[in-house]
């Protein structure tokens, strides 16, 4: 896996029918918390809201890998010079690659360059290794856990993380 074949873009209308592929697998809808069995006319309308977005505090661009839309990268909970990131690799063969690592490198170089963001924060499951070990390798450090929630049908502790940079 190659990083230059990563990029972060604005989402687009025309990404739906990715989108739309991603709500049938339920291993993807289980993972990132999306309702299962919506219909065609409901996942549109949410995804029209996903690509006009104008929240102050929360930016959702797509993910690329080799120019094919695989996913989606969140800053959510903008506020000052902290956020919070979330990384969704829609297509479910692509996990364990690298490319949610990548993703969030670029989302982090992004939000420091852009926004001025030096302090970023994550959750995950307790569950989800992946994503504790994506977020050990970006250099954030576990700050908490408090509560808990369903995730791939079972319950799990949630685990609060942050990393500073210099800015």
């Amino acid at each position: 896996m190659n990083k230059e074949s990563i990029a972060l873009r604005p989402l687009r209308f025309d990404d739906y029918e990715a989108v739309l592929n991603w709500s049938k697998d339920d291993l993807f809808c289980s993972a990132n918390e999306w309702e299962l069995n919506r219909t065609e006319e409901e996942l549109y309308q949410w995804w029209i809201h996903c690509v006009n977005n104008q929240a102050d505090d929360f930016i959702r661009m797509g993910i690329e890998f080799n120019r094919k839309f695989i996913g989606y990268a969140d800053l959510a909970n903008i506020e000052g010079h902290s956020a919070e990131i979330g990384i969704a690799i829609g297509d479910s063969t692509m996990w364990g690659k690298g490319i949610g690592y990548h993703s969030a490198l670029s989302l982090m170089n992004y939000a420091s360059s852009e926004l001025a963001i030096t302090v970023f924060n994550a959750e995950t499951h307790e569950s989800n290794q992946r994503s504790q070990k994506m977020l050990r390798k970006l250099g954030f450090q576990e700050v908490s856990r408090i509560g808990s929630e369903e995730y791939m049908g079972e319950e799990s502790q949630l685990i609060q993380y942050r990393m500073t940079i210099n800015a």
